[in-house]
């Protein structure tokens, strides 16, 4: 105590002789007058840099420091001397995060500087609020524990990119990784510690509006993403500058929440918990991602958020995690609502005990634990444990090292170069009859509907600070790319409402172009949490509008923007061309009308099915056979209106047939092999797909296909490639319900394809 008490006398003095503006305030539990610095510093790197205090970190430079001080010691020896310092309130202060809102400083500041606040969710664009807060903890507590400040930077801060779900539609790890470096440095400039990303749910029903945040239905590619967006994010190091801490969320089972709804129950048996939602999040945890949230759901009867089985004998003991929890918003306190918990104590008891280390907004940690302490009825060590957890990440992070932000500066016009080459990639070509695209000579081009010049809903739900102003319109993009061409532009309809007042002048537009470019989809309002459909059909009178301008006879080129698959067999049949360009960010129509123009290749391909209808859903292409043959439907057919891995290209390429290396697994593997043509005339690039069924396992059925492996590849005209791919046993193998991984002998089956739904399977023996 001593100690400490000399090393707040000595920062206080070495902020007084560095001449910083102060004014004085009690610290609490010391006698030590201490100064809370006034004023804001640190800045988004994108504007001025500014000036950040560290004069407390240069003072015990020269002075004498405990090892949790220390950046020499090994993290753990600073983790167990800051622990053993640690009141039991503060100890319980480390477990609890509050948001930043206007005037929090002001509020919080006596429980900050009696260290009863660990983190804060929340960003600026510039770093003086998360700062000032800093400073409070640094600085007036009585050990100078830094907060650690998290934030939903989902697909981009500043800099917004496209949704998950479309960026993953790019089957590009290297370009997932790059666009959460750049999202990661703007972060950071910002004040952000830790991300609370990527979203890892594998999501099987479009109506769900969270698909949109995550990488679709395969957990294969899912947790290949999973992985790219970690080491985007935490680098190497999460501790250099420019990182931040990753968070895998929502763990586990979130995306398969019943009707679509958010936040509801879901049931998932152990074969599929282990096989299908569990392995993205296991890619993140072997990629290092610093941290997980749990998620809102009840999985199995029991709530996510006080789910033992999943956070302590999955995560930890099976996993191995270091790393801490942090629960969902008010997720803890949420447990009474389920009807798990009584009362605010046992939800604390329940959620502690199971695995979540920190609290999000719910304070029943830090108001409910103690009484549960001073009963004997919840062990110390339970409490110490979930500390540890924290001030590890803290410590690896380098906040007591550094716990200012420093100003950056960014290369914006790489960023914007970056989300463009994005908003290019995750666009999925689905229908181009007649080579209706790429448009060249036009002559007259009409750009019908609600997205024709809209800024805000190119940005799509959980935009960061991304700003509407930024973004740049499909218009303007079209424009920019067509300068000879006549483009006339008309809005049609509105996203929402019955107001159909604007479609004579729409089809009036259409009847004089040559060629139709309809803009069409839903707003980033309908998707996201909390918003779920149940529909999947175009918003408003869009159908309407489309129905009419494709009365026209004229050639309509349609372009989808959304946050979902969506059910629109009328619109795919009735348009010569179909592009889906999700919501793409602040560079989507200059990346679209890339596409469009034929200035940049369409290579996108599916990560999500999209149904005929509502009433298919949950469609997904890997499910498991049945007793007896899956029939149609009494009125139409089960298979969906696309499948997974589907996109076209402005060429074509043609597959030849699948060999393998032999008719058993020899040496613990086994190649399989095809040729890919272009039979085109346009250089184009094809996503090649492997994908494997074993043909009986008793540890469980397993999915008619499973997807294993791609590769993309561009070819000029006329040119082939030999595409070969090498299984091991290992890739043979499968999760069993208790969590083991097994390989047992016997049948499988493998093809080479472009989408999960083509090309014919060929077999071959793993011998015991």
């Amino acid at each position: 105590m001593e100690m400490a008490c000399m090393h707040m006398k000595m920062r206080a003095l070495a902020l007084i002789a560095a001449g910083v503006a102060a004014t004085s305030a009690w610290s609490a539990d010391t006698d030590i007058q201490s100064p809370v610095v006034a004023g804001g510093s640190g800045g988004f790197a994108l504007q001025r840099p500014e000036i950040y205090h560290a004069g407390w970190v240069d003072l015990n430079k020269n002075g004498v420091k405990d090892a949790y001080e220390d950046p020499a010691q090994p993290v753990e020896t600073r983790v167990e001397d800051l622990l053993a310092r640690l009141t039991r309130a503060e100890r319980l202060g480390q477990l609890e995060q509050r948001p930043i809102r206007n005037g929090t400083d002001r509020k919080d500041a006596a429980l900050i500087a009696a260290g009863g606040i660990g983190s804060y969710l929340g960003a600026a664009p510039e770093a003086g609020p998360r700062n000032r807060l800093q400073r409070l903890a640094v600085e007036e507590s009585r050990l100078g524990i830094p907060l650690i400040f998290g934030f939903d930077t989902i697909h981009g801060f500043r800099t917004v990119f496209p949704i998950p779900l479309g960026l993953s539609c790019a089957w590009d790890s290297s370009l997932v990784e790059r666009v959460h470096t750049v999202a990661a440095a703007e972060s950071a400039a910002a004040g952000v510690d830790w991300v609370f990303a990527p979203m890892v749910d594998i999501a099987r029903d479009p109506r769900w509006g969270r698909i949109a945040e995550g990488a679709g239905e395969d957990p294969w590619l899912g947790g290949q993403l999973a992985a790219a967006a970690v080491r985007g994010f935490q680098g190497t190091d999460f501790g250099q500058s420019g990182r931040v801490a990753a968070c895998l969320k929502h763990y586990v089972g979130y995306g398969a929440a019943e009707g679509g709804r958010d936040y509801n129950t879901t049931e998932i048996g152990l074969p599929t918990l282990r096989n299908i939602y569990l392995p993205p999040f296991k890619a993140g945890v072997d990629a290092g991602a610093a941290t997980l949230m749990s998620g809102f759901n009840c999985l199995n009867g029991v709530p996510a958020s006080g789910n033992r089985f999943t956070l302590t004998e999955v995560l930890r003991e099976q996993w191995g995690f270091q790393g801490f929890v942090v629960s969902d918003w008010n997720a803890v306190k949420e447990l009474i609502d389920h009807g798990y918990a009584a009362d605010r104590a046992q939800a604390a008891a329940f959620a502690l005990t199971a695995g979540v280390d920190m609290e999000m907004v719910s304070n029943c940690y830090r108001t409910a634990l103690p009484a549960l302490l001073d009963a004997g009825k919840l062990p110390g060590s339970v409490l110490d444990t979930a500390v540890r957890r924290v001030l590890r990440v803290k410590i690896t992070k380098g906040l007591f090292d550094q716990p200012y932000t420093k100003p950056a500066i960014l290369d914006q016009a790489a960023a914007t170069a970056l989300a463009r080459e994005a908003a290019t990639r995750c666009c999925v070509l689905l229908k181009n009859n007649a080579n209706t695209l790429p448009l060249k000579n036009a002559g007259t081009v009409a750009l019908i509907g609600p997205m024709a010049a809209n800024r805000h809903d190119l940005l799509g739900c959980w935009s960061g600070l991304g700003r509407e102003e930024d973004a740049v319109t499909l218009q303007a993009g079209l424009a920019a790319a067509l300068p000879g061409v006549t483009l006339r532009v008309v809005e049609g309809c509105k996203f929402e409402g019955d107001d159909a007042s604007g479609l004579d002048a729409a089809v009036k537009v259409a009847r004089q172009a040559d060629v139709i470019v309809l803009a069409l989809g839903e707003p980033a309002s309908f998707s996201g949490e909390n918003s779920f459909r149940s529909e999947l059909g175009l918003t408003g009178v869009q159908q309407q509008l489309f129905d009419r301008i494709s009365a026209t006879g004229k050639p309509v080129v349609t372009v989808l923007f959304s946050g979902r698959p969506l059910a629109l067999p009328v619109v795919l049949e009735k348009s010569a061309a179909v592009l889906m360009a999700w919501h793409p960010g602040i560079q989507g129509g200059p990346g679209v009308a890339d596409v469009l123009t034929g200035s940049v290749a369409p290579s996108g391909r599916l990560t999500a099915s999209f149904p005929r209808s509502v009433g298919q859903v949950p469609v997904y292409y890997n499910y498991r056979a049945t007793g007896r043959p899956l029939d149609d439907y009494m009125d139409g057919t089960r298979d969906p209106l696309l499948p997974f891995g589907f996109g076209l290209t402005y060429t074509q390429f043609k597959y030849g047939a699948t060999r393998l290396s032999g008719d058993t697994v020899k040496n613990g593997v086994i190649t399989v092999a095809t040729t890919v043509a272009n039979v085109g005339k346009q250089t184009g690039t094809e996503v090649v797909q492997l994908y494997l069924h074993d043909l009986a396992c008793s540890f469980g059925a397993r999915p008619v296909r499973e997807l294993k492996g791609f590769q993309r590849v561009t070819l000029k005209p006329g040119e082939s490639q030999e595409i070969s791919f090498t299984l091991t046993t290992h890739d043979l193998g499968c999760w069993s319900a208790e969590g083991k991984w097994v390989i047992e002998p016997g049948r499988f089956e493998a093809v080479i394809a472009p989408d999960a739904a083509s090309g014919a399977m060929v077999g071959f023996t793993l011998e015991p």
